[in-house]
């Protein structure tokens, strides 16, 4: 058998929380605004306090509808992001990738420090 969604459940006991207490102001002959006013009111806390555990169930199964699209990351996903991020930086600096040449692999010439403006050699 099919088990009843906990959303369905809610809306039903909220929508019955509802009606009752507005049937019963209305066959007192009270007038219609003023009935459905107080009977919103009335279901209101009674919901409130009645049904917390369906509010529970139901805020449950929403976290959990909403977070079964990402599973856990592996370690090599993780290490393929890193990869991936590290070549992109280097990209946007305008760097060329590594290349195994002889001109790489000289040792780089220092140019000669300049001198501040007012500092003595």
């Amino acid at each position: 058998m099919k088990r009843i969604p906990s959303w369905l459940t809610y809306t039903v006991l909220r929508l019955v929380l509802f009606a009752v207490p507005l049937a019963i102001l209305l066959l007192l002959g009270i007038v219609w605004y003023a009935s459905v006013i107080a009977a919103a009111l009335i279901g209101l806390c009674l919901s409130y306090i009645l049904l917390a555990k369906q509010r529970h169930a139901v805020a449950s199964d929403l976290y959990a509808a909403r977070h079964r699209d990402k599973p856990a990351p592996s370690a090599d996903d993780a290490e393929d992001e890193a990869i991936d991020a590290a070549q992109a930086r280097t990209d946007v600096a305008g760097a060329e990738p590594a290349q195994n040449t002889p001109a790489q692999k000289a040792p780089a010439q220092k140019a000669p420090a300049q001198k501040a403006p007012g500092q003595k050699a």
